[in-house]
């Protein structure tokens, strides 16, 4: 295994991560939805206890994202964990309300009232995705961050990388494509949020709201990602020579990662269609119920395929808007070639791990959520 293959696996690790991350973003998704799905108490409550058998899948796989980085690329994470801070500061903001409000909605002694506490879940299914996609968007569009790798000798302030305003990222919602982005995101996992629900939840009235909620949001969906992925395959893309390392922007170099990776481009096809297909036949047959199921595994290849051509094909991953010369490649930014060889070993237990996480959603969902469990079991 060389240092270049080292860094190469551990982008498509990062990526791999991304892909389940959006996946369980599904619980923000239908978050979002408490009060279009359910029109009474017990129907919110319904709604509400199939996500918060969830929501620790969400949040365990966005801490394990933000690890995963922060081990393989640790440039990158020092740059945008630390210069963009309000924006990751919200997200998990948004999701540490998300777990509060699960756990003290229907506590004794709420003063605020339930309702509160279902308006925080809302926000967090608006805002968690809405910016986790803006940022990601950056991949593709760039942001303003200087890194000076001489700052390590500097004792009073060795500080590599720092934000070019004063903005700490919130600059990045200013760009039009990464709110678009945002947008295709916060949809998607609407999509799969009403996908899920009509799988876990054995409600007839519920499910009869199931069909026109998705049409709308597939709709949308389709619209904003279809008008960024086409923008992005025609536009200029950030390259870097990998004999020198310079940065420079090459014409339709995203397309031109696919062409080049063709494998990528079917992956990605084979996605889109499952996608679809989980979509429209859910659409279509008012008794089918297992549509999330191709959707998710359809969102994860896609998600995968995004990753991969915006990090290998020696494309610079996280572009500077400054100096495109600052910008970070899986090459300049990840850690030491030991530190890699380490954890590549240790990774060897990752299909234990989603083979455990997979048990565990069985076990969960053995048994359909209903009224009678509600009004009978343990809720929130």
């Amino acid at each position: 295994m060389t240092y270049e293959f080292l860094q190469s696996y551990w982008w498509f690790v990062v990526s791999l991560m991304a892909s389940f991350l959006v996946f369980f973003l599904f619980v923000q998704g239908a978050n979002s939805m408490i009060f279009d799905l359910g029109k009474t108490p017990e129907e919110r409550r319904l709604v509400i206890n199939s996500t918060g058998r969830k929501w620790e899948f969400t949040f365990t796989t966005l801490v394990t994202f933000g690890a995963s980085f922060f081990a393989s690329f640790p440039l990158f994470y020092s740059t945008s964990f630390g210069g963009a801070y309000w924006v990751w500061m919200l997200i998990l903001f948004s999701f540490v309300i998300q777990a509060v409000s699960y756990e003290f909605q229907n506590k004794l002694g709420n003063l605020l009232g339930a309702k509160t506490f279902q308006v925080c879940l809302i926000i967090n299914g608006i805002v968690g995705p809405l910016l986790i996609g803006g940022a990601v968007a950056t991949f593709f569009d760039g942001s303003n961050f200087i890194v000076e790798k001489a700052n390590m000798t500097q004792s009073l302030q060795p500080v590599i990388s720092r934000w070019a305003n004063a903005s700490s990222g919130l600059d990045a919602l200013l760009d039009v494509w990464n709110l678009v982005f945002g947008i295709a995101v916060f949809l998607l996992v609407r999509v799969l949020g009403i996908l899920y629900i009509n799988n876990n939840i054995n409600d007839d009235v519920i499910r009869g709201r199931i069909r026109s909620q998705l049409l709308y949001n597939a709709i949308g969906f389709l619209v904003f990602f279809l008008t960024f992925f086409v923008r992005t395959l025609l536009k200029d893309g950030f390259a870097y020579d990998p004999a020198t390392g310079k940065v420079f922007m090459e014409p339709y170099k995203y397309f031109n990662n696919l062409v080049e990776m063709w494998p990528l481009a079917i992956i990605l096809l084979v996605g889109v269609v499952l996608l679809l297909f989980g979509v429209g036949k859910t659409i279509l047959d008012k008794n089918y119920i297992k549509g999330i199921w191709p959707a998710a595994i359809g969102v994860m290849m896609v998600v995968l395929v995004l990753f991969l051509i915006v990090g290998w094909n020696n494309t610079a991953f996280y572009p500077s808007n400054v100096d495109l010369q600052y910008s970070l490649t899986i090459r300049n930014s990840s850690s030491s070639e030991t530190t890699l060889r380490a954890m590549t070993y240790v990774s060897l237990l990752v299909p234990v791990i989603i083979a455990y996480g997979a048990y565990a959603w069985w076990s969960i969902d053995k048994k359909k959520l209903d009224r009678k469990e509600i009004s009978e079991g343990e809720a929130y």
